[in-house]
């Protein structure tokens, strides 16, 4: 057994082993370069392996920019631009549809001149002059005017009438009441009065293309003299703003009934 002397002796080489191994690994320690402060020390691209390779790709590539929309542009002849309206408008921006479904008339101011027939008056002929749906804005209020007469002098009427339609201005179908004035003159009777009806509009081809528009009106309404006057018209654009159309009238009275019948052209402007 060890006696005390050469267990110190012991204790004092393994404590001189242990600090001189420690000050080596801090000596050591001090002398390997840094990896945060020497970049360079990283290991070589070459013996990374396929995954690292991908993984520092990804890493290093630079953010692509936000690629810009194309931009669409139409390479058509001035002429043809400007012999579409519908072109013209939507090389301006993109419509409000439903702007123009509620607020834009599908059938448009209408002017007419042409020629009566008048059966009922031993066929006379004669001539007529109207002015339809001459809107207020962009609001369901219009006017309409006319005037006939034979060439005899021996049948004539005149008024005018102020117009609401009800639904929306560019729908296919509208309806509207009619309050107005008439002037009816005949060679069996002349009456005047307050003229009061309903005028339905059936618009097949919209922005003046064709329209039907069928009328029943009341002149003097629940009085003894009340005249009934019921009217279908017709008309169909030959080009933007020329239409043919033809219109027929029965006017209804105690004293007699009478008709016409009309042919004529419309300007649209």
């Amino acid at each position: 057994m060890l006696n005390l002397h050469d267990r110190s002796l012991s204790l004092g080489r393994l404590y001189q082993t242990l600090v001189s191994t420690a000050i080596s690994l801090a000596y050591w320690g001090q002398s390997l370069p840094s990896l945060a402060a020497a970049p360079n020390s990283l290991p070589d691209p070459a013996t990374w392996s396929p995954n690292q390779r991908g993984a520092n790709l990804v890493a290093q590539a630079p953010a692509q920019p936000e690629t810009q929309p194309a931009t669409n542009s139409i390479d058509l002849s001035p002429e043809i631009i400007n012999g579409s309206p519908v072109l013209q408008k939507w090389l301006q921006g993109i419509p409000d549809v439903m702007s123009d479904i509620k607020n834009a008339p599908s059938f448009r101011t209408r002017v007419k001149v042409g020629y009566s027939q008048y059966p009922s008056t031993g066929q006379t002929g004669g001539f007529h002059l109207a002015v339809d749906d001459v809107f207020f804005g962009r609001s369901g209020f219009s006017a309409s005017a006319n005037y006939h007469a034979t060439f005899n002098g021996n049948r004539s009427a005149y008024g005018a009438d102020a117009q609401y339609y009800l639904l929306p201005l560019g729908g296919y179908i509208n309806i509207t009441p009619l309050v107005g004035f008439r002037h009816l003159q005949t060679d069996k009777y002349s009456r005047d009065g307050l003229n009061l009806g309903l005028k339905l509009m059936l618009i097949p081809s919209r922005g003046g293309g064709a329209d039907i528009a069928l009328s029943q009106s009341w002149v003097g309404l629940g009085s003894g003299t009340e005249t009934g006057l019921t009217t279908l018209s017709v008309g169909y654009a030959i080009t933007n703003h020329l239409r043919f159309s033809t219109d027929i009238q029965q006017q209804n009275a105690k004293e007699n009934y009478d008709s016409r019948v009309g042919i004529g052209v419309e300007w649209m402007p």
